[in-house]
């Protein structure tokens, strides 16, 4: 995902560092608007917290019979699942690679790559999100 209209970036070790404005970024990056609609259906409340990654596991995956829907369900559930982390683990923060791509990059400095577990999540329910975000905030 290749976030152009977020102004210049500078590199720095290959990644791009965000504007000046974190929280826009990060309010931008948690709309995820198809999974919020798709869950709002389930009568699942996606509040940003651990407990809604939960509730989206055990969600009945009808978006797999759909192709159309499926890629963007995907990426929207690695940037909710990014926006979980960013909003509940210590110093954890959106990140822009050199790419376009956004990660989380965590305290420890590691970088998760979120939308790529998201779209497995999507595909095949496996990874869950719950289960991704208790191994990331080990970290």
């Amino acid at each position: 995902m290749h976030l152009p209209f977020l102004g210049p970036r500078h590199k720095k070790n290959g990644d791009a560092r965000l504007p000046a404005d974190p929280e826009a970024v990060a309010a931008l990056l948690s709309e995820c608007e198809l999974l919020r609609s798709q869950a709002a259906r389930a009568g699942v409340r996606l509040d940003d917290t651990p407990a809604s990654l939960e509730a989206l596991d055990q969600m009945v995956p009808r978006w797999r019979d759909d192709p159309e829907t499926l890629p963007g369900l995907g990426h929207d559930a690695g940037l909710y699942l990014g926006t979980v982390v960013v909003r509940t683990v210590p110093g954890a923060a959106w990140q822009i690679r050199s790419d376009g791509e956004p990660v989380v990059r965590l305290a420890s400095g590691r970088a998760v790559e979120v939308v790529p577990a998201g779209q497995e999540w999507a595909a095949s329910g496996v990874p869950e999100l719950s289960q991704l975000y208790a191994e990331i905030a080990e970290s």
